[in-house]
């Protein structure tokens, strides 16, 4: 499994670069999950949960939440910020997205923000969604995120951008600046990535180098129906159900909501 262990270790850096409102993708699982299972939603696991911004914001509707992520240091500041904030009743695992035994089956899980591009072998997918459906109940759901084919694609990477500044800590963040190409039979890239910090008057900069897994709308429903875990419920191009995937300005992101195979009776 591939990540970006200098930056993602950084979690503070990581976190003033990429914070983001989170309230419509929450407002969309909770939907998505009323309309699937019709009934509201209870509990969730965020896998992937870096700085843990949808562990927080479903904690504070009173959902009992679990956050994962492979980082030690991912899991304390987020649940620093947890705390800070008053959120209690949080469950905090730092664990691979392949491996994870839950105390509980949970109503719904959610990988956000390309969290799957590190599972470079399908092996590795079919793993994990097997993995992540003995974690749920029977009608549970997982809904994935990913960036749009317009803006990644196997013909070009694309390069992004992300600049912030918090209490005086400047950060950016310059992801793919080597123009990375993928493999053609594999569809991997190997992306560079450069974290630059200023603060206190001394610049910081830090290169980091993994590899990402490019994955297609028709692979993934290959992979789920490959897993026997999943069915496909919806395929969306933002976090608005009925926004299909298309090259429409409307279509920003590739969303995947999948249900738990029901057991033959």
């Amino acid at each position: 499994m591939a990540e970006y262990g200098e930056v993602y270790r950084r979690a503070h850096y990581y976190d003033i670069a990429f914070a983001r409102d989170v309230t419509r993708e929450v407002d969309f699982v909770v939907d998505e999950f009323r309309r699937l299972a019709r009934r509201p939603l209870g509990s969730l696991l965020e896998i992937a949960c870096g700085p843990g911004y949808h562990t927080r914001g479903f904690a504070r509707r009173g959902i009992a939440t679990v956050a994962l992520d492979l980082y030690p240091e991912m899991i304390a500041f987020a649940e620093d910020k947890a705390k800070a904030e008053g959120l209690a009743g949080i469950r905090w695992i730092a664990a691979d997205m392949r491996t994870f035994t839950l105390d509980q089956p949970v109503d719904a899980a959610i990988a956000m923000y390309d969290a799957l591009d590190c599972l470079l072998e399908a092996e590795d997918v079919v793993a994990h969604f097997k993995n992540v459906a003995a974690n749920l109940v029977a009608d549970g759901i997982y809904v994935l995120e990913f960036t749009h084919p317009r803006d990644t694609g196997l013909t070009d990477y694309g390069s992004f951008h992300y600049a912030a500044e918090r209490n005086g800590t400047k950060v950016q963040v310059n992801w793919a600046i080597n123009r990375p190409e993928a493999d053609p039979l594999t569809h991997i890239f190997e992306v560079e990535t450069v974290l630059r910090v200023t603060e206190h008057g001394r610049e910081t900069v830090i290169v980091d180098r993994a590899k990402e897994r490019f994955f297609t709308a028709p692979e993934l429903v290959a992979l789920t129906k490959l897993s026997q875990s999943f069915d496909v419920a919806g395929c969306y191009g933002d976090f608005v159900s009925g926004q299909r995937i298309d090259n429409s300005p409307a279509s920003r992101r590739m969303i995947f909501v999948l249900q738990k195979k029901r057991k033959a009776s």
